[in-house]
């Protein structure tokens, strides 16, 4: 198997970070001119940067949640994976945290959350709740690393450079890789993956109370909504594991270690959580359209009939039943089938994240009517910057870091029966997979 990435690493690399750089200098923009530049008027308090949080936010529960149930259900198949399900919630709580500063307006008003806080204020239940949860999974993400990393610097040696020998070294914190070490090392990851599934629920919770206890607009206040976040979180966040693992796979060389097995398994959790969707979301639906309130009445009536009726029909349709109908049929139950509906989960539900956002903070409670809500390249151009960094970050850092989980892959071959040393054999070839240097030009 080659061992370096494909030729076309650069070149996306070199196409995100110019989408990412776009998204920076419209932010630039704005905070000379105002978020007027960005849509934002009278009549639409909160629009687009919301739902990038929301939307950024709520994939990384996917990415941790999946790898914390399968370590702790000793499902085998998740080995080649966990390392990139663990690594993409790490980055999209990094950048969906740092999604909400468009919205805020000026960066410096940030800090008052720190140095004046309103304790009575439903976003600092929310920022403790993601600071809490991004330190989490920062430390399930790197706890599980710190062997592989310690292999990676024995097996690269020199070819390796200076830099990622050194920060290997510092980073594995002198593993030694003793029976001890080890014992504490799973009981330590076994206790996180246990933490991480209640501190993840308690994100998205509270998210979706914000929304509750903010406002009296309607759809907002809604008593599902809390359950109907989480779901949604891992509806998408599933999908975005599958398109995150597809592509590394592809720039990685990966194909011998993560099979279409491993895809048709996430598409049956993908399947399971998107019938739950839509189950909720016909019980969101149903009791607000039954009682009938005008201002309910209203919002339902444009996302289902009116003006919004056409994109909330496509998130149905690709969001939902095209992806069922996918994983139904074992014709088209294969990798690129998979990854298309990962795709169109993962766009449709954004467009979800912005109906449930944008037309209720348009009404006017006043008039009972909807006031328009407009995107313009500010917004547009933040929004992609936003969604380019995910894959952009996990591209830069599995150039430092192993990945795949080369100690767990070890550990379920050896519990499988696999043949004596084959296990350390196969770890040092991945390992070895992951780490090589680009090369200057196609092998």
């Amino acid at each position: 198997m080659t061992q370096e990435p494909r030729a076309g690493y650069w070149l996306l690399v070199g196409i995100l970070t110019a989408v990412v750089a776009l998204g920076l200098f419209a932010w630039i923009i704005q905070l000379r001119d105002g978020k007027v530049v960005g849509g934002y008027t009278k009549d639409s308090f909160w629009g687009v940067y919301i739902a990038n949080f929301i939307t950024i936010i709520g994939v990384s529960y996917g990415g941790a949640v999946v790898s914390a149930i399968l370590r702790l259900t000793g499902a085998g198949w998740r080995a080649p994976l966990t390392r990139i399900a663990e690594a993409t919630a790490v980055v999209t709580v990094f950048v969906g945290a740092l999604c909400i500063i468009p919205s805020v307006g000026q960066p410096a008003r940030m800090l008052e959350f720190f140095y004046r806080p309103n304790l009575s204020s439903p976003l600092i239940w929310d920022s403790l709740a993601i600071l809490t949860y991004g330190f989490a999974t920062l430390v399930f993400f790197y706890l599980p690393l710190i062997p592989d990393l310690v292999e990676a610097r024995k097996t690269m040696g020199a070819k390796a450079g200076r830099l990622r020998r050194l920060l290997w070294e510092k980073l594995s914190w002198g593993w030694q890789g003793g029976k001890a070490q080890r014992h504490l090392l799973h009981r330590s990851v076994g206790l996180l993956a246990i933490m991480i599934i209640p501190l993840a629920v308690s994100v998205h919770s509270v998210l979706a109370w914000a929304f509750a206890v903010s406002s009296t607009r309607p759809w907002w206040s809604e008593s599902l909504w809390a359950p109907y976040f989480v779901v949604a979180a891992l509806y998408s966040g599933v999908a975005l594991v599958i398109l995150s693992v597809a592509m590394l796979r592809r720039m990685f060389h990966l194909e011998p270690f993560i099979t279409e097995r491993h895809f048709v398994r996430l598409s049956y959790i993908l399947a399971t959580l998107g019938a739950l969707y839509l189950y909720l979301t016909v019980a969101d639906f149903l009791p607000g359209a039954y009682h009938g309130q005008p201002a309910t009445l209203a919002v339902f009536r444009a996302l289902l009939v009116g003006s919004y009726a056409p994109w909330f029909w496509l998130v149905v349709v690709m969001g939902l039943a095209l992806p069922l109908l996918i994983v139904a049929m074992p014709r088209t139950r294969h990798t690129g089938w998979i990854v298309f509906a990962a795709a169109c989960i993962n766009v449709t539900f954004w467009i979800k994240r912005v109906l449930m956002v944008v037309v209720p903070a348009t009404y006017n409670t006043i008039t009972g009517t909807l006031a328009p809500y407009h995107f313009t390249w500010v917004s547009v151009s933040i929004t992609l910057g936003a969604m380019a960094a995910i894959p952009l970050l996990l591209l830069i850092l599995f150039r430092f870091v192993p990945i795949l989980s080369v100690t767990e892959i070890e550990e379920v071959e050896e519990k499988a029966g696999a043949v004596a040393g084959g296990g350390e054999a196969v770890g040092k070839s991945i390992t070895a997979a992951a780490q090589a240097p680009v090369p200057a030009k196609a092998s």
